[in-house]
Parts: C-alpha cells; sequence; structure tokens
C-alpha cells in the first residue's frame, strides 16, 4: 500500500526534502506538499533584493515546477486542523489529506505585530513571500499622500523598523540603498526593546554594524517598545512619541496561527514541542522544523541557518519512520558564519573572532546565496 509523506509548508528544511525526491524518491510513497503560497522566498537574499541588488524572480523557487519535477502533488490552500487519530490535516477548500509521515515548517510570524494587522502603513516581514509586493504598496500609497500633502517643501519620508535584530538591521541598510537610488529623501529610524542591536553577534561586530549606522544617518532607539499605533505617531513604552510614514515591522519570531488550529504539545511560547530527533511530543510520525518546531532541552535561536541545517536530519528520519529504522538527533551548532548586507556594495562578516567589512565578504555572502537557491531553481 503507497504511504503519504506530507510537507507542510515549503521553508528551507521541507524544501531540501523536495529536492532529495527528485532523485531518491521514499520507495512506495507518495509525496504531497501543502503551502498557502505558490512560491518560497529565500530569507537570505530577500534584504539584498529590497535593495534591488537582485532581481525578485531570483530569490524565489517556482514550487509547481519543484514539486512536478520530484513527482509531488501540489496542494495551495489554508490549513485549517488536524485529526490525530486519523491523521489527517484538513484544508480550507481542499478535502482532507491523510499521511503516514507529516513534517511541519510553516515558519513564524513577527512578534507583537497582532494589534496593528488593520494598520495599513504598518508592513510587516512576513509572509515574506509577499513582503517586497506589500512595501511597494505602502510605500507608493504614503508618497503620494505626503506629496500631495505638501508639496512645496518636498518633506522626507519618515520609515520606522521595528525590532533590532540581524533583519532589522540588514532591512534599515538596504532600505536606505533603495530609496537612495530611487532618489527619495527620508528618514530611516531603528526600534528595538532590547538593550542591544543585531543580538547573537559579538560586542566587536555589533560596535562596527551601530557605526555603519551612525554614518549612514539611520537613527537606532533602544531599550524601547510601541505600545500604540495612532495615524503616524508611534507611542512607545518609555512614554516617548515617534513619528513615522511607513513602519516595517521586523520583531522576533512568534508561533503563526496555525500552530493553534493543528493542536499540537507546544512550549511555554506556543511553538511545537519536539525531541532531538525532530519529532513532536504529540505523535511520532509527526516532524517540526525551522523557526515553527523547539526542542525545549535543547532551544536554539529562530534562524534560516539552523532550519538549513535540520534539512539532512528530516530527510533521513523521514525514511526512518518509513521504514522502521534508527532516527537521528539535530545538533545545533553553537557558532556559525554570519554575513550581514549593508546596503553598500559590502557586507560584514561575523565568525570566530573575525569581524570585517568588505566588498569581498558580500561577494562570499551572494556566493553562499546563489548556491542554495540555484538547486531549487534548476
Amino acid at each position: 500500500m503507497v504511504k503519504q509523506v506530507v510537507l507542510l509548508g515549503i521553508g528551507h528544511t521541507n524544501a531540501h526534502i523536495l529536492h532529495q525526491w527528485i532523485d531518491a524518491p521514499i520507495p512506495d510513497c507518495e509525496l504531497v506538499c501543502v503551502t498557502q503560497f505558490p512560491q518560497s522566498t529565500y530569507s537570505g537574499m530577500m534584504p539584498g533584493t529590497l535593495g534591488e541588488q537582485f532581481e525578485r524572480n531570483e530569490t524565489r523557487i517556482d514550487l509547481p515546477r519543484l514539486a512536478e519535477a520530484a513527482g509531488a502533488r501540489l496542494i495551495v490552500d489554508e490549513t485549517t486542523g488536524l485529526d490525530l487519530d486519523s491523521r489527517r490535516l484538513q484544508f480550507a477548500n481542499h478535502g482532507a489529506q491523510k499521511f503516514d509521515a507529516l513534517s511541519i515548517g510553516v515558519g513564524s510570524v513577527p512578534l507583537g505585530y497582532e494589534p496593528y494587522r488593520e494598520v495599513p502603513h504598518v508592513v510587516p516581514v512576513k509572509p515574506m513571500q509577499t513582503f517586497l509586493e506589500r512595501l511597494d504598496q505602502a510605500l507608493a500609497v504614503t508618497l503620494a499622500r505626503v506629496n500631495a500633502n505638501d508639496a512645496s517643501n518636498d518633506p522626507p519620508l519618515r520609515v520606522m523598523v521595528v525590532g533590532g535584530g540581524v533583519a532589522g538591521v540588514e532591512i534599515s541598510f538596504c532600505l536606505r540603498q533603495r530609496l537612495l537610488r530611487e532618489q527619495v529623501r527620508h528618514t530611516i529610524q531603528l526600534v528595538t526593546a532590547g538593550d542591544a542591536i543585531a543580538d547573537g553577534m559579538k560586542e566587536k561586530s555589533v560596535r562596527r554594524i551601530e557605526r555603519l549606522l551612525l554614518d549612514r544617518g539611520i537613527g537606532v532607539s533602544k531599550s524601547d517598545r510601541v505600545v500604540g499605533i495612532d495615524g503616524q505617531k508611534l507611542r512607545m513604552k518609555s512614554g516617548l512619541e515617534l513619528f513615522a510614514d511607513v513602519i516595517v515591522w521586523v520583531t522576533g519570531a512568534a508561533p503563526p496561527p496555525v500552530i493553534a488550529a493543528l493542536g499540537l504539545q507546544t512550549d511555554d511560547r506556543g511553538f511545537i514541542a519536539t525531541a532531538a530527533t525532530l519529532q513532536t511530543h504529540s505523535d511520532g510520525a509527526i516532524f517540526a522544523v525551522g523557526d515553527c518546531g523547539t526542542n525545549p532541552d535543547v532551544p536554539c535561536p529562530k534562524a534560516g541557518v539552523y532550519a538549513v541545517r535540520q534539512g539532512p536530519v528530516l530527510w533521513h528520519n523521514l525514511n526512518a519512520v518509513i521504514q522502521g529504522s534508527e532516527l537521528q538527533a539535530f545538533r545545533p551548532q553553537q557558532g556559525f558564519l554570519k554575513l550581514i548586507n549593508t546596503g553598500d556594495g559590502k557586507a560584514l562578516l561575523d565568525y570566530r573572532r573575525w569581524t570585517l567589512h568588505h566588498r569581498w565578504c558580500l561577494k562570499l555572502k551572494n556566493h553562499i546565496d546563489r548556491d542554495f537557491i540555484r538547486r531549487y531553481q534548476k
């Protein structure tokens, strides 16, 4: 009897399974891919695409094409629930899908964004598949309004980036690059609730990033958070009032709503709880990978590099579950190479004792990123 292997969400980890299936499908199994979007966007190249360093299609994976190459069935729909007893996924517009093994890779959403979902000039970075188009629209609407209200003074566009992690830093640098190319007068302010930016990088690298932000006129506000938005006014926890025409929301990871709909056991933050083998605590035939899963015994940062490195372990373990063989544990690496696109033809490299800011660092980053994405675009 043919068994059903289902991938829910096609992010970095599950994309590896889809790619492996092309050359080495698991015997006597059908692969089914479930996604809300017909394309996947590679997060490592998104800031560079924002800075107009890449064409947008260079960073995207055509999922119907990849699924066809793998002989997989693709369901583009919203997932609404999971029946553990019958092992069936439920969808908004399709019939239920049975599975013998399921890998959930539905990512994360920006923390604290939900109260501002209906504010049109607040643009969350997720879902990443539509981020650039949503930002385009917000910028176009805002520029038209600003220019119409005060055409004589040509006021600058005020951009607020909420979230001081590596993603917020890169977006600040690369959005500045885009606005300069388009000759848009602007100000950019980076706001973070933490007492430092670029969390996870060593102190020397953080100091270098802070100097680069200062040199480029990008303001930084630390240890403060948004508690309310009224039009262009942001009310901060400190009591300050800040003003922005466009707000890009790039805070840390929170669990997406679909996790609650699945009804699986979670950690104290709401992410799906897993063992070292990436198996969920709720069912050994269900895996949770990337941002959406957490091993409470060995938690690791919500970063794309870990999702990529989970790919080979997940591939082994899906085979093991189907065939009844021994599973592998995923052991997250403590330190890894970090490359930050600074939107000026350079990147900042942070690795072990080295901190470097140079053009060749961006060439290295682009080589790594293009090598990753092209394997899924062939």
